[in-house]
């Protein structure tokens, strides 16, 4: 007997996941005023979607030079920079540890340790080994710096926000909107729609230009070329600080996903020779 659900339940269920997500969105951020959300097309959506590597090389530029100020990426190390899927793998340096980008990227950074001799502790050179290490050296430190609220990390910040793409990307360009009219910002706080009460405690960070893109290098039918980097806008800089954000939440995206499509497609053929084998094996019996 086939079982009918009532139309009320179908109806409350609806409204109930209506509910939810539009719960879910408002704790990534209430948009404010005349503020429309953008969605840009990120190359990392759908089923076969990738990380523009070039984008997240720029965004990477964009982290260190204007983000490191105040964010730290706690949960990601040198080495995973030069890892296979990630924005700075090298096919002729499959140990990442070995990739002189992630090399260089490493000795730009102190990192705090202790003395085997000594015991005392001490700042030395980053290696690839290393993760990224704290801006600060406690959440005291890092409140007392930035008026008292605490810079949140940005490894997973992405994965954190519902809509984490978007609601990032909106973020850094929406300091520029117009502001509802008698909406107060006390000091220290600054307007931001996409922000909840449309308050943030971060000054905007971005402006035209800020940071100097170098030319990117990408492999072209097997030969490595230089690519001129585009202009370096506010939407620009964020769209690339986001895609390279991305990554640092989920680095392991791109093999999931051809995981995934190697599963459907062995389920496919599995399910093609199961039902010719039913057929071979039940011919000759009446249904």
């Amino acid at each position: 007997m086939a079982f009918k659900t009532p139309k009320k339940l179908v109806i409350g269920a609806i409204i109930a996941v209506t509910s939810v997500g539009g719960m879910a969105f408002a704790a990534g951020g209430g948009v404010m005023g005349d503020y429309k959300m953008k969605h840009p097309d990120w190359s990392f959506n759908g089923a076969f979607g990738t990380y523009d590597r070039a984008a997240a090389q720029r965004g990477y530029q964009v982290y260190r030079e204007v983000c490191a100020a105040c964010h730290s990426l706690k949960y990601v190390a040198f080495r995973h920079l030069g890892d296979e899927g990630a924005p700075f793998y090298l096919e002729d340096f499959p140990n990442p540890s070995d990739n002189p980008y992630v090399k260089n990227f490493a000795a730009d950074w102190s990192v705090e340790d202790i003395d085997s001799e000594t015991g005392d502790i001490i700042e030395r050179t980053g290696i690839p080994a290393d993760y990224f290490p704290p801006i600060f050296p406690n959440d005291a430190a890092a409140r007392a710096s930035n008026g008292g609220s605490l810079p949140p990390d940005l490894s997973s910040m992405v994965k954190a926000r519902s809509n984490g793409a978007d609601y990032l990307y909106n973020l850094l360009t929406a300091y520029d909107s117009p502001k509802p009219a008698g909406l107060e910002i006390t000091p220290g706080l600054h307007w931001n729609p996409v922000m909840e009460g449309g308050k943030i405690a971060m000054a905007n960070p971005l402006s035209d230009e800020l940071v100097t893109y170098e030319p990117t290098e990408m492999m072209d039918y097997g030969e490595l070329k230089l690519v001129d980097p585009p202009v370096a806008t506010v939407e620009q800089m964020a769209s690339d600080l986001t895609q390279f954000l991305a990554w640092t939440a989920d680095p392991k995206l791109e093999q999931r996903k051809s995981i995934g499509l190697m599963t459907i497609i062995y389920l496919l053929i599995l399910s093609v020779l199961l039902f010719f084998s039913y057929k071979r094996v039940w011919r000759n019996v009446e249904h």
